[in-house]
């Protein structure tokens, strides 16, 4: 079978972690990558031995060799990146959220139906060995009826007023920030987890400065007025925090924290399910560990190894306990999953085991669903599905 070959579009930190993960892949070879800073992307192709690099993504979008293309840029050119890349015959895996709004996620899964060509976006937390450990534990009822969820996203990188990047632009980022991107990580885990999706939400948004310092230094630090770097400052109209309060398909009720203002917390998703028997409670930053709650016996705290997890969850855990597998892990099984899918050409089922656009455009529905809750202090129902 011959190889995947794959190009990257966003030399930035996910670009790379992107590149890292698909070189783990057997099967599949990244022949070019792009990014609007050459000198950027020269360097990080030398790094990695790909053998040609970019400053114009069209050179990618236009490259028949090219089977896959990862779009691992800012929110404002995941549209038009993605859908000139589908109608060009590519596959498409792109980075999260899916685009600005609804309406250009609808048209972009509309587009990538009518291609017939497999279209993914990152969500890795799902494919975290732990995390579907836990999908299938509540899938088979071993903890009983799901009572709650409690979750949280919990980042610091943006608690000083010092402290910016694109996402703060909303032309660039769109009219969410923390909620988009962290919080899709966490309602993408949560839905999984749960085999269900949310049908209301209500959120309350958190502003910590309406104005915000951006450094006119690409390599200046959080500690740039103190380093004498010439600074602007710029306007905030997006939130750094949001409690949200969620109610499933089925019923269940789930309560949510979602902060990148929170001292102390680099990159804390957590998420606790409760049922009638047993709960589960899982936290990325110990990604092998699985606690079991209990009542009347002592909770279990398992380190997650091949030998100690359901069948259908080993090949995401090669190996034994106490070789933790974690993020770059995860982003490497989402990305192999999508892969597997185009190489046996499963892409083309209706069901997939990988989030798709329509996942990604669903993501931006509740997106959508909270600024409006926001907004207008009310419960907001979600759409139903596409299909």
């Amino acid at each position: 079978m011959k190889k995947l070959r794959v190009g990257i579009i966003g030399a930035g930190f996910i670009g790379r972690q992107h590149i890292e993960a698909v070189g783990r892949i057997p099967g599949a070879e990244i022949v070019a990558a792009a990014d609007q800073n050459l000198e950027m992307v020269r360097s990080l192709s030398e790094d990695s031995f790909i053998p040609h690099c970019t400053s114009d993504y069209h050179e990618i979008l236009d490259n028949q060799d090219i089977d896959v293309v990862h779009i691992c840029t800012p929110s404002n050119t995941h549209f038009e990146m993605s859908k000139e890349a589908l109608l060009k015959g590519k596959h498409v895996y792109c980075e999260k959220p899916l685009c600005l709004d609804t309406r250009e996620t609808a048209e972009l899964c509309r587009i990538a139906k009518e291609s017939g060509l497999a279209h993914g976006i990152d969500l890795n937390y799902r494919f975290n060995a732990a995390v579907q450990e836990m999908h299938y534990r509540v899938k088979s009822g071993d903890i009983g009826r799901v009572l709650t969820v409690h979750g949280e996203y919990l980042q610091d990188w943006m608690l000083f007023e010092s402290d910016y990047d694109w996402r703060v632009d909303p032309k660039i980022g769109g009219a969410s920030r923390a909620v988009a991107d962290i919080g899709s990580h966490f309602f993408d885990t949560m839905q999984f987890i749960l085999g269900t999706k949310v049908k209301r939400i209500y959120s309350k948004f958190i502003k910590a400065y309406d104005t915000r310092t951006h450094s006119l230094n690409d390599n200046a630090t959080t500690y740039a007025k103190v380093l004498g770097t010439v600074v602007e400052e710029v306007e905030v109209s997006t939130e750094d925090a949001a409690f949200i309060i969620a109610e499933m398909e089925d019923g269940v009720p789930t309560f949510i924290n979602i902060s990148q203002i929170c001292a102390g917390h680099k990159n804390g998703l957590g998420i606790n399910v409760s049922g009638t028997k047993m709960g589960l409670e899982w936290e990325q930053q110990n990604p092998d560990k699985l606690i079991i709650g209990h009542r009347n016996s002592p909770n279990e705290y398992i380190l997650l190894g091949a030998q100690n997890i359901s069948p259908a969850v080993s090949r995401f855990l090669p190996l034994p306990a106490g070789h933790p597998c974690g993020w770059v892990d995860a982003l490497k099984n989402a990305i192999n999953e999508f892969y597997i899918y185009i190489r046996t050409g499963k892409y083309q089922n209706k069901k997939v085991n990988y989030p798709t656009f329509e996942d990604g455009h669903q993501i931006m529905q509740l997106i959508e669903a909270c600024i409006q809750s926001d907004e207008t202090g009310s419960w907001v129902e979600l759409p139903g599905s596409m299909e």
